[in-house]
């Protein structure tokens, strides 16, 4: 895509889909050890130091700032130049990035405007396993800071054979980017596993082609909390379960199958709303649902995929090697989002309009309520052999809410949604939501609605609250893991 037929888009972002150029492995190979080159640690510590000379709008607004900042992007600078031999399959972005650098420089250090780089880093056109990135953009960092600083990361991509057997079939997915963290400055030694074009300064929205999650990120911090958790609770894990806490390269490709199948189930579906492309205010256990549903989705495909596979293996066929693989971590996705979702989804961040925290809530209690979990004399247990139909039963709950709500006023949805919710989970006792809006709200506009939402609208269960006090010291060492860590 080329800056000079770049157009501005208003109000929705357009998403677009590229052609993969492949990378050689002589290409490959120039950035193994890149971390420890001098280049990297100069620039890496430049922008630290850039970082705190920086407002939260990305600015360096303080004149006796400046000089400082100046020879700080000339660090930079040099630095990008320097190692730009080692990615040679990005060498268009980091000239635009020499030059967005220098433009900012010389306007005075104003709000940064990195928008001609950020259209031409396009990382999923180089989709091959081990392919390394040099990523410097002045960005927030979702789940991090909110800072708009400038950051810097050397990223690998991880892309198995099967995977990409996969995303050339039925789950084609062409903006999703699975990435590994292997350096990085502040931004990103927190809760953030994500990265994503709209979190860097620009001057206006471009058409966006790729969006990328850190599975090492997501992987290492499931294995810890996991582990922890099944340990505290007494859950006998299955075997190939238990593996999953004791290989961090099984983990990571595990999330990628699960999160490529995540990504593109918000795009489709019957959807009544796209709430994370329309950016609208409402009630955060919409938010909830959709995250649930995008999460359930991977979880249907795979047991469609594993029944499929282990059907053929049951009529006497040979499985190839990327079906048998395929079926592998078909099986230890089930398993992924179970666990994820009730074990730390439930009790990470804040009580605070907790969105994902309510949907491992929600997870666990229906399955609790199916009785294919149990939490029987201080010890927690699965039917695993019942367990695929449950979750696939929530699933589709949560479809027909989608589905039915297609016909449905915007609050009339909301409402229905928290009926599924609450048919599952008690409401704060104070809800006004769940003893029933005043008529002037029904009759109101939709700020009226979300006004009245509580802050922790679903409150966590005794069981989830003696399960926090347990795992909190656990969860909070997961801010800033890295594969490395685990």
């Amino acid at each position: 895509m080329s800056q000079n037929t770049l157009t501005a888009i208003v109000g929705e972002p357009e998403v677009l889909e590229d052609e993969t150029r492949l990378v050689t492995a002589e290409q490959i190979a120039l950035a193994h050890g890149v971390e420890t080159d001098p280049a990297w640690l100069r620039l890496k510590d430049s922008a630290t130091r850039l970082q705190s000379l920086q407002v939260k709008d990305g600015s360096v607004p303080d004149d006796g700032d400046r000089p400082e900042a100046s020879a700080l992007v000339d660090a930079i600078v040099e630095s990008i130049e320097a190692l730009a031999p080692r990615f040679p399959h990005e060498a268009a972005y980091l000239a635009a990035s020499v030059v967005d650098f220098r433009r900012w420089q010389a306007e005075g250090f104003g709000v940064p405007d990195f928008l001609d780089s950020l259209v031409e880093f396009q990382p999923q056109q180089q989709r091959v396993d081990g392919v390394r990135h040099l990523v410097v953009f002045p960005m927030v960092t979702q789940n991090g800071s909110q800072d708009r600083h400038v950051e810097a990361l050397v990223v690998e991509t991880i892309w198995p054979e099967f995977i990409a057997h996969l995303e050339a079939g039925e789950y084609s997915n062409k903006l999703f980017v699975s990435l590994r963290l292997v350096d990085f400055t502040p931004g990103y030694d927190t809760n953030s596993a994500v990265l994503f074009p709209e979190t860097v300064a620009m001057r206006e929205i471009p058409p966006f082609t790729w969006g990328a999650i850190f599975q090492d990120r997501e992987a290492a911090r499931y294995r810890r909390v996991v582990r922890a958790a099944s340990e505290i609770t007494k859950l006998e894990l299955p075997d190939d379960a238990a593996a999953l806490l004791d290989d961090q390269d099984l983990a990571e490709r595990t999330f990628v199958m699960w999160d490529i199948i995540h990504d593109r189930t918000h795009m489709r579906g019957d959807l009544p709303f796209d709430p994370f492309m329309i950016k609208q205010r409402m009630p955060f256990f919409l938010y909830s649902l959709e995250e649930l549903r995008c999460d359930l989705t991977a979880f249907r495909e795979s047991v469609k995929i594993t029944r499929a596979l282990r059907a053929r293996v049951a009529a006497g066929e040979t499985l190839s090697d990327v079906n048998a693989e395929t079926l592998h971590h078909a099986t230890l996705v089930q398993y992924a989002v179970i666990f994820d979702r009730i074990f730390r989804f439930a009790i990470t961040g804040s009580r605070v309009r907790n969105y994902d925290g309510l949907g491992g809530q929600l997870l666990f209690a229906w399955l609790h309520q199916k009785h294919v979990l149990e939490w029987t004399d201080v010890q927690l247990s699965f039917d695993w052999a019942a367990v695929p139909d449950a979750v696939v039963e929530l699933g589709d709950a949560i479809d027909e809410l989608y589905w039915k709500s297609i016909d449905r006023p915007k609050t009339v949805h909301w409402l229905a949604a928290y009926d599924l919710v609450r048919s599952v989970l008690t409401p704060n006792p104070a809800s006004v939501w769940a003893q029933g809006l005043p008529r002037e709200v029904l009759a109101g506009p939709p700020k009226g609605y979300t006004d009245l939402v509580m802050d922790d609208e679903f409150p966590l269960s005794m069981f989830y609250e003696a399960l926090d006090k347990k795992m909190k010291p656990v969860i909070e060492s997961t801010v800033g893991i890295t594969a490395a860590d685990a």
